[in-house]
């Protein structure tokens, strides 16, 4: 049996299995920020920005494919950004970590649903107790927007901050757990968090991606 993978953001060896998360905003844990880090929105030409913590982070391979996110969910969004979208920065005022309090623009919008999106802290970053504050403030902000529930968008190969997820009260959307049982069984096996007890856990051959595939 092969060794399960060391703790990392984003792990490509891992079968790629979309999943949905989903919590109420009642009694949102907090968590402060560092000392020495403040929290900004979104300002205009803070698009590079953007797509420079989410590429450092793993989420994208290139500027052009960050560049093509930004447009299919932000483009044309910009003044709601400003009150949507967040950023850490540091004593030298570089954004090291950013998320959305945002919600569905790519399909119908559920009614007082709204989405947690593209948390991403930059690698180097990682580790310095900023993606807790970040996730905490950006759920405060939706529930300062007056939704009433918050789904989550991931998947298995960022397994490491899905157990982060999870700590925070999310739960699998029902209707994920019916398309995608499978994810649920990886997710299981690599955190073994008491969210998914209901969960079997998931075979060696539901685990891993194929030799020579990375899955992204």
């Amino acid at each position: 049996m092969r060794e399960l993978p060391k703790l990392d953001n984003l792990d490509r060896r891992i079968r790629y299995v979309h999943l949905m998360f989903e919590r109420d905003t009642r009694q949102l844990p907090h968590f402060e920020i560092p000392r020495g880090y403040e929290f900004r929105y979104f300002q205009d030409g803070d698009r590079d920005d953007w797509i420079a913590i989410e590429w450092s982070a793993g989420e994208f391979h290139s500027y052009e494919e960050g560049r093509e996110a930004w447009t299919r969910f932000y483009e044309g969004h910009e003044e709601e950004l400003g009150s949507r979208m967040f950023f850490i920065v540091n004593q030298a005022g570089e954004k090291v970590a950013t998320a959305t309090a945002y919600y569905d623009v790519t399909g119908v919008p559920e009614p007082g649903v709204g989405r947690l999106h593209w948390v991403a802290v930059k690698r180097e970053y990682q580790g310095r107790g900023l993606a807790r504050p970040l996730i905490s403030r950006a759920l405060e902000r939706l529930k300062e927007l007056g939704y009433e529930r918050v789904k989550l968008s991931t998947q298995t190969t960022t397994w490491v901050a899905c157990r982060l997820y999870m700590d925070f009260g999310f739960h699998p959307e029902p209707q994920n757990v019916q398309e995608s049982p499978e994810g649920w069984r990886i997710l299981k096996r690599l955190t073994n968090h008491p969210v998914l007890e209901e969960f079997p856990i998931a075979e060696e051959e539901e685990l891993w991606a194929k030799e020579g595939i990375i899955s992204c």
